[in-house]
């Protein structure tokens, strides 16, 4: 009797998941693997899918309540006032054409008149930081996906206490999934000195089915509207010292001075609109007319699951497709998909140098394992691959020598498709020089990765990798 409800039920639910998946399936790729998944796993492999594969955005309930709100605010609120007069137009094809396509995705324009500096560790990093937030006369705004107990945000929480002394504003926000620590006394003691501290899609009972798998994995900081940070720095001492065998994480961030932080400060404001209690923060001293700081050419491109298009995905397509000299990419977690993955291929084949710069280790077996299954593929194209022994978190593509974007999107279908991300692109050939020769560094024979050793690898790592090629799209 319990075997014939077990099979009937194990029928059912099967049954249900994959109609479910063949009514509203995007991509075969995801089909099929979920379809699999919940073969394979009795009642396991349903209930993931019920969490994490329905694609809510296409329910009516969803799009009412979080989608189609936040789309409307973005078209509403297109341009506003404190960049206009900085708009750049470009005189060649190149730019103008990736330009206009983030443009048109995300409605952030170019702006010339940028100073912008790199910070390539936890160091410079969070000096540069605390440095501006000392320097606040009007308000701070933070957004990270992780705000992890430790040095790090103590020390946040004594520069934001004497900030609110001296009168200035300050506004924090924070993933639920990704700050999950940040509950209780831990986010009340930020609310008690004054901080209007929120969750981004916080996850409760009530909401979980249509938030769990839409996370906010922005990191952006904003200092008076004219002084903005972005970049894959997220708040914990493991930028700072080893906890873990992994070490010390490594990183990039930019600090931007001049117009283009007004495209920051609009991407802040969308976000806290919707997880602050609808304060819309569109006033005037919020966007102030910024000058032109320095020569560097700066893009906001974001994008997230309430986007008519998959803003990021794009981005690094168009990047891959302009470039004709060289493309250099640096990701811990390069699981890029079939068209991203095959426009790679093709750019190498066609005599363009593809270089791709990813840890060793990681801190996911699963996306470790996922990236490696993509080697072959690129290194019997002619694409470099290195593997640089300590962890690098850094989201970067430079092509041609000429344009570079920092930020937090990864190479994966959750950055692709899930979670909300920013990157700034730097059209600015000193800048990309620059961060160019510092992914350089890291390509050295030793850490070259051979093709005939790579075939070398044991039928178990082979096997690993298939495995974990097959649970990719849903990562």
């Amino acid at each position: 009797m319990v075997n014939t409800f077990f099979w009937v039920a194990y029928i059912a639910v099967t049954l249900w998941s994959i109609v479910n998946i063949i009514f509203n399936g995007s991509r075969a790729t995801k089909m099929i693997s979920w379809s699999l998944s919940v073969i394979i796993f009795p009642f396991l492999g349903p209930l993931l899918y019920y969490l994490f594969g329905i694609n809510r955005r296409k329910f009516k309930l969803f799009k009412l309540k979080q989608t189609e709100k936040r789309r409307l605010y973005s078209e509403t609120y297109k341009e506003l006032e404190g960049g206009e007069q900085s708009v750049h137009d470009f005189d060649d094809y190149k730019r103008d054409k990736l330009a206009s396509l983030i443009r048109k995705n995300s409605y952030f324009a170019p702006y010339e008149g940028n100073e912008v500096t790199l910070l390539n560790s936890g160091e410079e990093a969070f000096g540069a930081i605390f440095k501006a937030i000392k320097g606040a006369k009007k308000f701070i705004h933070i957004q990270y996906y992780i705000l992890e107990d430790g040095m790090l945000l103590d020390k946040f929480y004594e520069l934001f206490k004497e900030k609110v002394k001296e009168g200035v504003e300050i506004r924090m926000l924070y993933d639920s999934f990704g700050s999950n620590s940040m509950r209780g006394k831990r986010v009340q003691r930020f609310k008690d000195i004054g901080v209007k501290a929120f969750s981004t899609m916080p996850i409760r009972f009530g909401n979980l089915l249509f938030t769990l798998n839409y996370r906010n994995h922005r990191k952006i900081v904003i200092i008076d509207g004219n002084i903005g940070f972005t970049g894959g720095f997220n708040v914990s001492d493991k930028y700072m010292k080893p906890v873990s065998e992994l070490g010390i994480w490594q990183d990039l961030h930019v600090q931007i001075k001049g117009p283009a932080v007004n495209s920051l400060q609009r991407v802040f404001v969308k976000d806290y609109h919707f997880a602050g209690k609808e304060e819309l923060l569109l006033q005037d001293k919020y966007f102030p007319k910024v000058d032109s700081s320095g020569k560097t050419v700066a893009q906001i491109i974001s994008s997230g699951p309430d986007s008519r298009y998959p803003a990021i995905m794009q981005q690094y397509l168009a990047m891959i497709n302009i470039a004709t000299k060289s493309i250099c990419i640096a990701n811990p977690y390069f699981i890029p998909g079939e068209p991203v993955l095959e426009a790679i291929r093709i750019a190498a084949l066609s005599g363009i140098q593809v270089t791709l710069l990813t840890p060793k280790i990681s801190d996911s077996l699963l996306a470790q394992y996922s990236m490696f299954s993509t080697f072959e593929a690129l290194l019997e194209v002619g694409a470099n691959i290195y593997l640089r022994p300590d962890f690098s978190h850094s989201k970067v593509i430079i092509i041609d020598g000429e344009i570079v974007s920092v930020g937090s999107g990864n190479f994966d279908y959750r950055s692709f498709e899930h979670n909300f991300e920013t990157n700034a692109i730097l059209y600015d050939k000193e800048k990309a020089s620059e961060i160019e020769k510092l992914f350089e560094s890291h390509c050295t024979d030793e850490v070259k990765v051979d093709l005939e050793e790579f075939k070398k690898r044991s039928p178990f790592s082979k096997f690993l990798e298939g495995l974990a090629k097959f649970f990719s799209p849903l990562l």
